[in-house]
């Protein structure tokens, strides 16, 4: 018989793992910005052609930004986020 963990469940599990959790908490910021910027352009009603035409770049270039296959440029982001109507700020504390 297999037994299946809860997502969390397995979680909590690999973060006693100190590599993990350092891997996951380096992500931590990744994962937010994109969850930011999905709502922000389901919000909106944009799809990624719509929204990557206001910014002049291919929906492909949104789809592997969305998708985490790409790691953007400052540029990038700062065009996405006035395309979104947002505005985006950088902080290093």
């Amino acid at each position: 018989m297999i037994k299946v963990q809860s997502y969390d469940s397995l979680r909590r599990k690999m973060m006693k793992d100190p590599g993990f959790k350092k891997a996951y908490d380096r992500l931590g910021p990744e994962f937010e910005l994109l969850g930011i910027i999905l709502k922000k352009r389901k919000k909106d009603g944009l799809t990624q052609a719509k929204l990557a035409k206001r910014m002049g770049t291919k929906q492909s270039a949104i789809s592997r930004f969305e998708s985490g296959k790409a790691n953007p440029t400052l540029d990038f982001l700062y065009r996405l986020a006035d395309a979104l109507g947002a505005q985006m700020k950088v902080t290093i504390k």
